[in-house]
């Protein structure tokens, strides 16, 4: 990780990127009402691709190259429903009631780049997993709180795995979060949990510092495997998971929630 490389965005800057952010989160909020048993993902799909596209920006994660022998992401949506964490290829799936569904989205207008998550309930569902998604929004949340200039990022991300543990759930380690500008994936990586690596490394929060911040919190063990379509990320005990993400840039107040 080249740590020195992260880039500091300007105030105007950042208001591009709070127009790309608006973007998103008008599509998962679409999104979120159409979340119905029998719903499909590619009606889903289809329907944030349309949005983006009448507002003016076009969708990130349509044509991601892909690991190993999985081709280009063929979704405009991550659609991640139950066990799936992310990266949930949308399609002829169609919604159940008691399901949990993920859904990612993010968009770039005028070159800039916005990103973020929900995770929605499909009717009724059981309430381990409805404390589940709480617990995990609450996570981002909390990560945004205490994200301050002269913030050390280790200190949010032990608050972070603190807080999830104690719920006894746990905290993904292969996933994390990311630095966001005029691409999709910038440094620093953010992660959601503390490590040597991150204390040797740290991340001094600064401002014009423009984080996704994606808290990934799984039902039972933190492990986590690719499905044989090469893109979908799934639970290996296959416990439910759950996602949240939120934009962010760092202020000279506080922080300012790009995608709120």
């Amino acid at each position: 990780m080249a740590w020195n490389r992260i880039r500091i965005k300007t105030p105007q800057e950042i208001e591009k990127m709070r127009q790309a952010g608006r973007i998103v989160r008008q599509v998962l909020t679409r999104l979120g009402e159409m979340v119905a048993p029998g719903m499909t993902t590619g009606e889903m799909d289809r329907e944030a691709e349309r949005l983006c596209h009448a507002m003016g920006a076009q969708c990130l994660f349509k044509g991601v190259p892909g690991r190993g022998k999985a081709g280009p992401f063929p979704g405009n949506i991550c659609a991640s429903i139950n066990e799936q964490l992310v990266h949930g290829i949308p399609g002829r799936t169609a919604l159940r009631e008691g399901d949990i569904i993920s859904v990612d989205f993010g968009v770039r207008l005028n070159s800039w780049c916005g990103d973020a998550a929900m995770t929605y309930c499909v009717g009724h569902i059981r309430p381990e997993v409805a404390h589940l998604v709480e617990v995990t929004r609450r996570t981002l949340d909390m990560a945004v709180a205490l994200s301050a200039p002269g913030e050390r990022w280790s200190n949010i991300a032990r608050a972070m795995q603190r807080y999830v543990e104690g719920e006894n759930y746990s905290v993904v380690r292969d996933f994390v979060g990311h630095g966001i500008g005029t691409e999709m994936w910038e440094d620093p990586k953010v992660p959601n949990f503390f490590s040597r690596e991150l204390e040797a490394h740290d991340i001094l929060l600064e401002p014009g510092m423009v984080l996704a911040v994606e808290p990934m919190v799984n039902m039972g063990s933190p492990h986590v495997k690719y499905a044989e379509d090469g893109w979908t990320v799934v639970t290996k005990d296959g416990q439910p998971c759950a996602h949240f993400e939120h934009t962010i840039a760092i202020t000279r107040t506080g922080v300012d929630v790009l995608t709120a």
